[in-house]
């Protein structure tokens, strides 16, 4: 069902935790009655220095979100803003079609997070929205 990228990243995902007095958070999905995701970042110079997640749900949103954080850590706000679930996807290797949903929750939980991050800096006019 799942392939090597995928498995490697539910066994021994990357980015686990919560960041304490982060730029940012973002929360993707609905704790009472399915998969939800917390990211939380820190930025420097405009530049992701630190990401992670906190993700209650199957393998795949497991590997969906630990991939979300590895694609947006060390990337410019603006260049992680734009990151898609599609690209979440892609970096993984693919999905089973059951499983897109899960990238999705890491696309949100990003834009959130980074929105976040802009309201609180005062840097939302350099941030497109949704």
């Amino acid at each position: 069902m799942y392939n090597k990228k995928v498995l490697d990243l539910i066994v021994y995902p990357e980015n686990v935790g919560k960041i304490e007095n982060a730029d940012g958070r973002g929360l993707a999905g609905d704790p009472g009655c399915g998969d939800h995701l917390e990211i939380t970042l820190r930025v420097e110079n405009q530049i992701i220095q630190d990401v992670r997640f906190r993700v209650q749900g199957c393998g795949g949103a497991i590997a969906s979100s630990s991939m979300t954080t590895i694609l947006a850590k060390g990337k410019p706000v603006m260049e992680a803003y734009l990151i898609t679930k599609e690209d979440i996807v892609n970096a993984l290797g693919g999905l089973p079609s059951e499983k897109i949903h899960c990238s999705v929750l890491g696309e949100q939980a990003l834009k959130k997070a980074i929105l976040d991050y802009a309201k609180k800096y005062n840097t939302k006019s350099s941030l497109k929205k949704d």
